[in-house]
């Protein structure tokens, strides 16, 4: 007898269609077919073992099972669930009609529990767009399944469950999401604020100003300073994540596995923070079952690299094209994925080894060079890509025990919102968003100076020694400044502030 049922595979962050086809015939022996990897060959131990365990019969005929279309790679043990329904059904153990409109997925244990997969989500999309009516995912998953409208999503938890309500013995409500809901109730949620930050006015202005105009900014200082506690509440003064951003983004948590079963939508924006000692593949992705990495993992929200120069050469010079690009491409001899980045870099690092040059107080024992030879092991052009430098010095012991109130990340966020509104609007004919994204053309048109501010970047980049590449940078953040005062164009003093954050620029740094 051919039964057959329907799962799903994931590649890259979409989904496709399975259909997993068994057939139980006169013989011995069992096959399972279509470019299956190692977990999904295993499955018939787990599979027969379930079914004996639970009392059910397991078929001594020859089983053979195709997973259709067969020249697709099939990887993981979420196959386990149809395949078993399938031997199930082609013994006549389940009498079950409508088979053509139901997705099953879901790896089973040897006692028959049915345990969490990933990329639940855009197995769920996929299902939609291809006309399913009915999914059968692990309770786990249930949620994350069900924030998908016009499918009826029925979160599982064991194998004798499935049958049961298979058969119609048993009835099991549908897992309801109201989206919208959740979404405006959960996307404030933080519980980090700038006001936590003492002191360090200049250090959030510039914040603000990266928020404001998706710019990317490094924080240079002496350890204690505060740069990563100023990191970690960057998020909290970005806009809110819109839906399409937090379906965007919730996805790509799926594919990863990130999700918890307490989860539908990933309501916040991302705050990646790996460790230095992290690899390239681990960073942007790939491996043998290609995963998305760090940088996709932080889409629509914040990657930020700790102690800068501490990470190998390698594994930073492959952020360069991601940053330009917003998206990744894993090659490899048999396939192609892509996955977003579409991130904010936001990094530290100490100005030197010691970790106290130009330190109000400290003095710095770096020999003679090594300055410049710790600030080398970032490459120009990835300096190049991050428009903001910004000197962090300590905060004094008399602002750190002021008993005044620092201003909050909600007031803060508000004024960044207002400037992404602006910016929404002048490129409303366009695909970016954010001063940040503006290419030499649009550069032209949209940073136009007068006379008189061009005088003046022009005795900047000869005093300061200001490097070529610093110009474009200037102009972009003095655009986001000009958004930030409300301003039409951009005036001399946004121009001066942009030019105090381009510290590394100058010549002299380090030297």
């Amino acid at each position: 007898m051919l039964v057959k049922t329907y799962g799903s595979t994931v590649f890259g962050v979409d989904a496709t269609t399975i259909t997993i086809e068994v057939s139980v015939q006169g013989g011995t022996k069992y096959f399972i077919v279509g470019l299956p990897d190692n977990a999904i060959k295993e499955s018939w131990h787990r599979v027969a073992t379930a079914i004996k365990h639970n009392g059910y019969y397991m078929t001594r005929k020859r089983v053979v099972v195709n997973l259709a279309p067969a020249d697709i790679r099939k990887e993981g043990t979420a196959y386990d669930l149809p395949i078993a329904i399938g031997i199930l059904a082609a013994t006549d153990q389940i009498i079950y009609n409508d088979f053509a409109k139901t997705i099953i997925m879901g790896e089973v244990s040897l006692d028959g529990e049915i345990q969490a997969i990933r990329g639940v989500l855009p197995m769920a999309i996929q299902a939609q767009k291809d006309g399913f009516t009915k999914m059968l995912v692990p309770k786990a998953n249930a949620r994350e399944a069900a924030i998908v409208r016009n499918i009826e999503v029925i979160g599982v938890e064991s194998l004798p469950q499935v049958i049961d309500y298979l058969n119609g013995k048993v009835e099991i409500k549908p897992t309801q999401v109201n989206v919208r809901q959740e979404f405006e109730a959960n996307k404030n949620s933080s519980v980090l604020d700038f006001e936590d930050v003492k002191g360090q006015v200049k250090i959030k202005r510039a914040l603000e100003i990266a928020a404001a105009g998706g710019h990317n900014i490094i924080l240079i200082g002496p350890p204690g300073a505060g740069k990563t506690m100023l990191a970690k509440r960057f998020p909290t003064i970005l806009p809110p994540l819109g839906l399409m951003e937090s379906l965007e983004t919730t996805k790509i948590h799926s594919v990863s596995g990130l999700l918890k079963a307490s989860d539908s939508l990933v309501f916040e924006r991302p705050f990646r923070s790996p460790h230095h000692t992290i690899s390239d593949v681990a960073l942007v992705g790939g491996g043998t079952s290609p995963q998305p990495g760090e940088i996709s993992l932080a889409h629509n929200g914040v990657l930020f690299l700790d102690e800068l120069p501490e990470f190998k050469r390698s594994v930073l010079e492959v952020m360069r094209q991601p940053l330009e690009d917003r998206q990744v491409t894993i090659s490899r001899s048999k396939f192609t994925v892509t996955y977003p980045s579409n991130f904010m870099l936001v990094t530290s690092m100490n100005p030197c080894p010691c970790g106290y040059y130009n330190h109000p107080d400290k003095d710095c024992v770096c020999p003679p060079g090594i300055v410049q030879r710790y600030l080398n092991k970032i490459s120009g052009p990835l300096l190049d890509r991050i428009d903001l430098h910004v000197e962090v010095t300590p905060v004094p012991f008399k602002a750190l025990s002021a008993k005044t109130l620092e201003e909050k990340s909600e007031s803060v966020r508000q004024r960044v919102i207002d400037a992404r509104q602006i910016q929404s609007k002048r490129f409303t004919d366009t695909n970016i968003h954010s001063n940040a994204l503006m290419n030499a053309k649009q550069l032209r048109q949209v940073c136009q100076i007068s006379e008189t501010s061009n005088s003046l970047l022009d005795r900047a980049m000869e005093k300061l020694n200001l490097s070529a590449r610093a110009y474009d940078r200037v102009l972009k953040v003095s655009r986001t400044i000009a958004d930030l005062d409300n301003e039409e164009d951009i005036q001399p003093q946004h121009l001066a502030e942009a030019i105090q954050y381009r510290s590394l620029d100058r010549e002299n740094w380090g030297s």
